[in-house]
């Protein structure tokens, strides 16, 4: 677990949550996680391999998705985790794990995504990683969404 593997995660969300509609994005803690990582509501697992091997967890809670997604969906109103807010959210994560992926190669690393995987409810958990995890907690106009990143090169 190297701490140089969030980074490419960083430059990837100042780049990409501007360009969705989001204006304000701070960087909160960073911590060393187990295994295991339990649902806040909303749960997008992507995997990355080539290279770089694993899984990336954004988690928040379902009102912090209905929030982002009304502001992917340039301020329409969400009520409700629907297709259309889950298909947002999607797309977002895709859209700043690409992002990373293209920062990687940058470095010289080649890696590769999966499609995301969204889950909607409480009561679970996602393996994120066989052993321990970053986990990064990022305020994004004033909501909480935590990235976890389990990859080892």
């Amino acid at each position: 677990m190297d701490v140089k593997l969030i980074n490419p995660f960083l430059e990837a969300i100042t780049t990409i949550l501007p360009q969705l509609g989001f204006k304000e994005i701070n960087r909160g803690g960073l911590e060393i996680k187990e295994q295991v990582l339990p649902s806040q509501g909303v749960t997008v697992l992507i995997g990355i391999t080539k290279e770089i091997k694993g899984n990336v967890a954004y988690n928040m809670s379902a009102d912090t998705a209905k929030k982002v997604a009304s502001t992917i969906m340039m301020g329409m109103p969400v009520s409700e985790m629907d297709e259309m807010a889950q298909s947002a959210i999607s797309e977002m994560v895709n859209m700043v794990t690409a992002n990373a992926a293209i920062n990687f190669e940058k470095q010289g690393l080649v890696v590769d995504i999966s499609p995301p995987s969204i889950v909607v409810g409480t009561g679970y958990s996602v393996r994120v990683s066989n052993s321990k995890y970053l986990a990064l907690s990022l305020m994004v106009d004033s909501q909480l969404i935590e990235i976890n990143v389990g990859l080892a090169s």
